[in-house]
């Protein structure tokens, strides 16, 4: 995991590259189709909206802010990426509360080899986020690539055929629908989760 924590990036440099791609009528990865450009430049928009409008709830700061181990959020992504988009705003306030938590951020395109570590159903969906002691660099626990209500209507419309351009808006309205909060309530599950697995670890 050192070679990819080496090269990562910060939050603000992540956003910074796909800004500047922008700029230049690019997005991240090898796809620089017109289409991709598009998807690029619609969810550069959604995560400047949520970055300023997100609020997390009191209860998920809370538990963010009796993180007493050093993590490190490791999450791979791709600036075209939708589901990134309604996620990644909402990971860096949640990670924002605690000053335990430091995020890193990784192409998935220029990382197949740590990407094909954590498929989703045999995919390489993202964002998909590894939390990482910061003390000893083990795995605490993964999140990704949406909630799991966004995952079973994912799972629901591609078993009834839908093309793939409707799935993605149907899925978008369901995190319009849901204000990030199905999110939230995941986020919290893991952190008592995994507080509880390092007791747990602790007594052996």
């Amino acid at each position: 995991m050192k070679e990819y924590l080496e090269k990562s990036m910060t939050f603000a440099e992540y956003i910074k590259l796909i800004d500047d791609l922008l700029l230049d009528g690019k997005t991240t990865g090898e796809n620089q189709s017109e289409a991709m450009f598009g998807y690029g430049k619609l969810n550069r928009q959604r995560m400047h909206r949520l970055e300023k409008t997100v609020k997390i709830n009191e209860s998920l700061r809370e538990k963010a802010r009796k993180i007493e181990n050093r993590q490190i959020w490791l999450i791979i992504t791709e600036g075209w990426c939708g589901d990134a988009a309604q996620n990644i705003p909402i990971i860096e306030k949640i990670a924002a509360a605690s000053d335990n938590i430091e995020t890193r951020y990784v192409l998935r395109d220029s990382n197949l080899d740590l990407m094909d570590a954590y498929l989703t159903n045999n995919a390489r969906s993202i964002p998909k986020l590894i939390a990482l002691d910061a003390e000893t660099w083990q795995e605490i626990g993964t999140w990704g690539p949406r909630p799991q209500a966004a995952m079973d209507l994912f799972v629901e419309m591609r078993a009834l055929g839908l093309e793939k351009p409707l799935l993605m808006e149907n899925i978008q309205r369901w995190y319009l629908a849901d204000k990030n909060q199905a999110l939230q309530r995941e986020f919290e599950d893991l952190f008592d989760k995994w507080s509880k697995a390092k007791e747990s670890a602790a007594t052996r």
